[in-house]
C-alpha cells in the first residue's frame, strides 16, 4: 500500500518534464498510477467482502506510538475504487481539455496526480496522525489545483477560501484526534473502532472536533460556502475532487468512525440536523442558477448533506444506503461534470440561458448526459434509483429522529429531481426564441472518460447486486436487525417506492413551474454564504486593525512593560497558588568570590546603561553586561559558553554601531517623573519575580544530573568536548532546527533593509559605473564627513606609498587611519585560519562552528570597518545567501545521511593514520558542524552588507544629492 501511494507522488515529480516532452498525451502516462491501485482494489475486493482485511505498518513516531499504518478493508476498498477508477479517468480526459500550449499544465498535471495520491493514502491510513497528514495534503493540494488560474482574481480568492474553510476545521479535527487517542490510548483507528473509548465529556468534545474537520472538508452547511467558488477551477478538478474524492473524504471519516460513536452524543443529531439542511438549502439554491457547473456544485452540496444524514444515522441498514449512495453519487456526479467541460468546449458557454438544441448537435454527449442526470434524479433501473430506495427504506424503520431526517431527504430529492431537469434543459434543450447555439464536434476520446462512468450507472443499476458484498461487508460492522435490507433493484411496491414517486412529481412541478419558482426563490433568497464569509473576513479585518491599534502605539517602551506586566502577573499567580519553594534548598549567594566581584560589576554597568544620553555609550555599556556574563562562564567552568558569548557580544556591538549611523547621536525620549515611578518597580519586580522563578527551577531537579552520563557517551565516541557533543550529535535536531530559523530571520531583517529585493537595483549599477570603486573620484561613505565629498589626491602629486587595503582608493587621507588599515590587513588571515581551528578542534576543545563562524565573521567586519563596501565586497565577494544556503544544505544533507542506517542524523566516524599527522579521527559531525559554520559566516555577511553597505550607499547617494544641490559650495 505504501508503495502505491508513493509511486503516485514520484511520478509526480516528474510530470513537468513528461508533459513538456509529450504535451497532452503525458496524461496517459500520468493515469497508470491511479489504474494500478484500481486493479490492485479490485483484486482484494473479494476478500473484503468476505469480511478481510489487510495491513502494512512502517515504524515512524515509535516513542509516541505512531507508525506509517495502513489497512485495506471493505469501506477502504471501495474509496480506492472510486478515487483511483475516477482519478484514472479525468487523466485521460485531460488528454482533450487541455492544448499542449496551456500554460503552466506540468505543474497542474503534477499536482492533480499528487492529489490522487494523497486521497489514496486517506483513505488506506490505519493511523489518526497519518490520516491528518494525507488529510491536509489534500487541501494543499486542491488549493494548488483551484488556484490553477492564479492570473484571475476569482481563481485566487477562491483557493484561498477553500484553503481557510478546510484548513479551520483540519486543525479542529487534529484536536480531536488527539483527545481520542489520548481517550482511547491508542492512534490506530481500526482498535480504536474496535475498542472505542468509553464516552465521557472529552470524548464528545473530541467528536465534535473531528466533526467538524469531517463537515468542512464535505462542504457541509455551515461550510458550504467554498464548494461553489471552486468551480472556478478547470472542469477536471470539479469532476475528480468535487464529485468523488476531496468531498468524500469528510463523508468517509464519518463512515469509518460511524460503528464507534454513533450512539455518543451529538453525533447523530448533529449530523442529521446539519445534512437535511444542507440538502434542502443546496437543492433550493441549485433550482434558480444559471450556470451549468454552479447548478451541479450546489447540487453536489445537496447530495453531500444527504450522505452525510445517512453515514451519520449509525445503524446497518443506513450505512449499507450510505456506502452505495457514495458509489452511485461517484459514478453520475462525475460524468455530469465532465460533460458540462464538452459542451462548454463546443458551445464557449456554460450559461443554460445562451444554449440551444446543443442536443440535436451533440446526441451522444446528451446521451450520456441523460443517464448519469436520471441515476442523480434517481429514476430507475439506474444505480441512483436503488440507493435511493435504500435509503428511504433504512430511514423510514429508524427511529422518530430518522423520519424527520426522512421527510427532509424526501423533499430534498424532490429538489433534486427539479434541479436535474432544468440542467438536462438548459445544456441540451431547443428553448423558443433562442437561435441554436454553433457546436463544435467532440471526438470519441474527450466523451469516453464520462461514457464509461454513466455505463457503470447503468449496467450497476440492475447489477446492484453485486455491490451487496462489499457494502453489506462495511454495514457488518453495525449492529445487525432483525431483517436486514439487502441490494436489489426492485422491493416490490412499498413505502420507499411511493416516497419516490411523490419525489418525483413534486421535482416535475418545480420543474415545470420554474418561472414563478425562479422568481420566488431569488425573492425569499437569504445573504449568499460568499457574502457572508466576506463579511466576516472584514469584521476579523476590522477588528485586527482596531486591537493592533490599541497595542501597537510604536513604543518600545510599552510593549515591554506589558510583556514583563503579563509575566509578572502570571508567575506570581503559580508561586502563590503552588508555593514551589517549600522544601527547596536556599540559594547559594556565589561558589567563589570572584564571581560576585564579576557580578557586581556587570550590574553596576547595567545601571550606567540608565544614566548615560549617549546611544553609543549606552550601547558599549550594555555589551559590557554581556561581556560580564561571559566572565561568569569562565570562572563557573564553562569554556565553550564563555566563547559562544565573547563572540555573540562583540559581533552585536559591531552591528549596534553600523546601525547608530543612521540614528541621532543622543537618545530623545523624555521620561515624565510619573512614568519613571511606574518603570523601575516594575522593571525591579519582574527581576527579582525572574530570580526566585530561576531558583525555584533550579531547586526543583530530583533526577540525578545528566552530566556523568553525557560525558561517558563522549568518551565512547572517542572525543572529549561534551558541549559540542551534544549540540552536534545528542541535540543535533535541535541545531539543524535553530540554523533553520537563524536563516529565517537573518533574511527577514536583511530584507526589511533592502526594501523589497536582496539585488542590486539597475541605478545601483548605473551609479557604480559613473563613480566606482576604480576611479579616484569614486566618493564612499568612508569619504563622507561632512557636506563636501573629499576627492582622492592626484597620484602624480604624491609619492607611492603602500596600499594595505584593497579598496584603499576609496578613502579621503583624513578620515583614514593607516595604523587600523594595517592591522586589519595583517590579522585577517590569522583570524580566518583561529576560525577554522575552532571549527576542527571542536571535538575534543572548546570550539564549534557556531563560534567558528561569529570569529570568522569578526574578520569580515574588521575589513568592512577598515575600508568600507569596497573592502568588503573584496574580501568577500560572493553572495551571502549563497554561503548560508550550502551551510544549511550541508548540514540537512549530513542528517538524511543518517537515514542510510535507518534514523536521521545518526553518527558515523572514521579512525585512521596519516604519515605527518598520524592518528586521525573523523566523523560526519564534523560536517554538520562545518554546515553551521558556513550558515553563521553567510547569515552574518548578510547582516554587514544589509546594515552596512546599504547604509553606506544610502550615504552615499544623500551625499552626492546635496553636492549637485550646492554645487559652488566648499569650493
Amino acid at each position: 500500500m505504501a508503495a502505491l501511494i508513493l509511486a503516485h507522488f514520484l511520478v509526480a515529480v516528474c510530470a513537468r518534464p513528461l508533459v513538456a516532452r509529450l504535451g497532452t498525451r503525458a496524461f496517459s502516462v500520468l493515469a497508470v498510477p491511479p489504474a494500478v491501485a484500481l486493479a490492485w482494489a479490485i483484486t482484494r475486493c473479494g476478500d473484503a467482502a468476505a469480511g478481510g482485511s489487510g495491513t502494512s505498518s512502517l515504524p515512524w513516531l515509535p516513542a509516541y506510538d505512531v507508525s506509517l499504518a495502513f489497512r485495506w478493508d471493505a469501506l477502504g476498498l471501495l474509496m480506492v475504487v472510486l478515487a483511483a477508477g475516477v482519478g484514472a479517468l479525468v487523466l485521460l480526459y485531460c488528454t482533450r481539455y487541455f492544448s499542449d500550449d496551456t500554460p503552466l499544465l506540468g505543474r497542474f498535471a503534477g499536482n492533480l496526480l499528487a492529489f490522487a495520491g494523497a486521497m489514496l493514502g486517506l483513505v488506506l491510513a490505519d493511523d489518526l496522525v497519518v490520516l491528518y497528514v494525507f488529510w491536509e495534503l489534500t487541501t494543499v493540494f486542491s488549493y494548488l489545483l483551484i488556484g490553477h488560474g492564479s492570473e484571475r482574481k476569482q481563481n485566487r480568492r477562491s483557493a484561498l477560501q477553500a484553503l481557510t474553510v478546510t484548513t479551520f476545521g483540519g486543525l479542529a479535527m487534529l484536536v480531536g484526534f488527539l483527545m481520542l487517542g489520548h481517550a482511547a490510548g491508542t492512534y490506530r483507528i481500526s482498535d480504536l473502532v474496535a475498542h472505542p473509548p468509553e464516552p465521557s465529556g472529552t470524548v464528545s468534545a473530541a467528536i465534535v472536533l473531528v466533526l467538524l474537520g469531517a463537515l468542512s472538508k464535505s462542504a457541509v452547511w455551515p461550510f458550504s460556502v467554498w464548494l461553489p467558488n471552486a468551480m472556478a477551477a478547470p472542469t477536471p478538478v470539479s469532476a475528480y475532487l468535487h464529485a468523488a474524492a476531496m468531498v468524500k473524504a469528510g463523508i468517509y471519516l464519518i463512515a469509518r468512525l460511524a460503528p464507534a460513536f454513533a450512539d455518543t452524543p451529538p453525533w447523530r443529531p448533529m449530523l442529521l440536523v446539519l445534512g437535511s439542511a444542507t440538502m434542502l438549502l443546496g437543492g433550493w439554491r441549485a433550482l434558480r442558477l444559471n450556470d451549468l457547473k454552479l447548478v451541479l456544485a450546489y447540487g453536489t452540496v445537496s447530495q453531500l448533506g444527504f450522505l452525510t444524514v445517512l453515514a451519520g444515522a449509525g445503524y446497518r441498514d443506513a450505512a449499507l444506503a450510505a456506502a452505495t449512495m457514495i458509489v452511485a453519487h461517484a459514478l453520475f456526479k462525475a460524468p455530469l461534470f465532465l460533460v458540462t467541460g464538452i459542451v462548454e468546449h463546443a458551445t464557449g458557454t456554460r450559461d443554460l440561458r445562451e444554449l440551444s438544441g446543443v442536443g440535436r448537435a451533440l446526441p451522444a454527449v446528451a446521451t450520456v448526459a441523460v443517464i448519469a442526470g436520471a441515476s442523480m434524479a434517481g429514476l430507475p433501473p439506474l444505480l441512483g434509483f436503488a440507493a435511493k430506495e435504500a435509503a428511504f427504506t433504512a430511514l423510514e424503520s429508524g427511529s422518530a429522529v430518522d423520519r424527520w431526517a426522512l421527510a427532509a431527504v424526501v423533499i430534498g430529492s424532490a429538489l433534486t429531481f427539479g434541479y436535474t431537469l432544468r440542467f438536462l434543459w438548459g445544456a441540451f434543450a431547443r428553448k423558443p426564441g433562442l437561435a441554436t447555439t454553433p457546436v463544435r464536434p467532440v471526438g470519441p476520446a474527450f466523451l469516453g472518460p464520462p461514457a464509461l462512468l454513466a455505463a457503470a450507472c447503468a449496467v450497476l443499476g440492475p447489477g446492484v447486486v453485486w455491490l451487496d458484498p462489499l457494502t453489506g461487508a462495511y454495514a457488518a460492522a453495525f449492529p445487525a436487525p432483525a431483517h436486514p435490507y439487502h441490494l436489489s433493484l426492485w422491493h416490490g411496491l412499498g413505502m420507499a417506492l411511493l416516497l419516490s414517486g411523490a419525489a418525483w412529481t413534486g421535482g416535475l412541478a418545480l420543474f415545470v413551474l420554474r418561472t414563478p419558482v425562479v422568481r420566488l426563490a431569488r425573492r425569499v433568497a437569504w445573504p449568499t454564504a460568499d457574502r457572508a464569509y466576506g463579511l466576516v473576513l472584514l469584521g476579523l479585518e476590522r477588528l485586527s486593525l482596531q486591537v493592533t491599534g490599541f497595542f501597537q502605539r510604536g513604543s518600545l517602551s510599552v510593549y515591554l512593560a506589558t510583556v514583563l506586566l503579563v509575566m509578572l502577573v502570571g508567575q506570581l499567580t503559580v508561586l502563590a497558588v503552588d508555593q514551589p519553594w517549600t522544601g527547596a534548598a536556599p540559594p547559594r549567594l556565589w561558589d567563589a568570590p570572584v564571581q560576585a566581584v564579576i557580578a557586581l560589576l556587570t550590574c553596576t554597568a547595567a545601571l550606567l546603561c540608565l544614566t548615560v544620553h549617549r546611544r553609543m555609550k549606552a550601547v558599549v555599556l550594555a555589551g559590557m553586561t554581556g561581556y560580564g556574563t561571559a566572565l561568569l562562564f569562565v570562572v563557573h567552568g564553562a569554556p565553550d559558553l564563555a566563547l559562544t558569548q565573547f563572540c555573540v557580544e562583540t559581533v552585536s556591538l559591531l552591528v549596534f554601531v553600523l546601525v547608530l549611523r543612521r540614528m541621532p547621536v543622543y537618545f530623545q525620549e523624555n521620561i515624565p517623573r510619573r512614568r519613571l515611578l511606574l518603570r523601575v518597580p516594575l522593571s525591579l519586580a519582574s527581576a527579582a519575580t525572574i530570580s526566585v522563578v530561576l531558583w525555584v527551577v533550579a531547586a526543583a531537579r530530583r533526577a540525578d544530573p545528566a552530566g556523568g552520563a553525557l560525558v561517558q557517551a563522549t568518551a565512547e565516541h572517542g572525543v572529549k568536548d561534551v558541549v559540542a557533543t551534544i549540540l552536534v550529535e545528542f541535540r543535533a535536531w535541535d541545531t539543524l532546527g535553530e540554523s533553520a530559523v537563524l536563516a529565517v530571520a537573518a533574511v527577514g531583517v536583511t530584507s526589511l533593509v533592502y526594501l523589497h529585493r536582496r539585488t542590486e537595483s539597475p541605478d545601483d549599477f548605473a551609479y557604480e559605473a559613473r563613480t566606482g570603486p576604480g576611479t579616484p573620484d569614486a566618493p564612499s561613505a568612508w569619504t563622507i564627513g561632512s557636506r563636501i565629498i573629499t576627492p582622492e589626491p592626484d597620484p602624480a602629486d604624491t609619492a607611492p606609498e603602500r596600499t594595505w587595503l584593497a579598496a584603499g582608493r576609496t578613502l579621503s587621507p583624513e578620515y583614514r587611519s593607516v595604523v587600523f588599515e594595517v592591522v586589519a590587513r595583517l590579522v585577517f588571515h590569522p583570524i580566518l585560519v583561529l576560525s577554522l581551528y575552532l571549527l576542527f578542534c571542536a571535538e575534543n576543545l572548546p570550539g564549534g562552528g557556531f563560534v567558528a563562524g561569529l570569529v570568522a565573521g569578526v574578520a569580515m567586519m574588521a575589513r568592512y570597518l577598515a575600508g568600507g563596501r569596497h573592502e568588503l565586497a573584496e574580501a568577500a565577494p560572493g553572495h551571502p545567501g549563497l554561503l548560508a544556503g550550502i551551510g544549511l544544505l550541508l548540514s540537512s544533507g549530513v542528517a538524511l545521511l543518517g537515514l542510510v542506517d535507518g534514523t536521521a542524523l545518526h553518527p558515523f566516524s572514521y579512525e585512521g593514520h596519516l604519515p605527518v599527522f598520524g592518528h586521525f579521527h573523523i566523523g560526519t559531525p564534523l560536517f554538520f558542524d562545518a554546515g553551521v559554520y558556513l550558515l553563521v559566516l553567510g547569515v552574518v555577511l548578510d547582516i554587514v552588507k544589509a546594515l552596512g553597505g546599504r547604509v553606506d550607499r544610502q550615504i552615499e547617494r544623500e551625499a552626492a544629492l546635496r553636492a549637485a544641490a550646492s554645487p559652488g559650495e566648499g569650493r
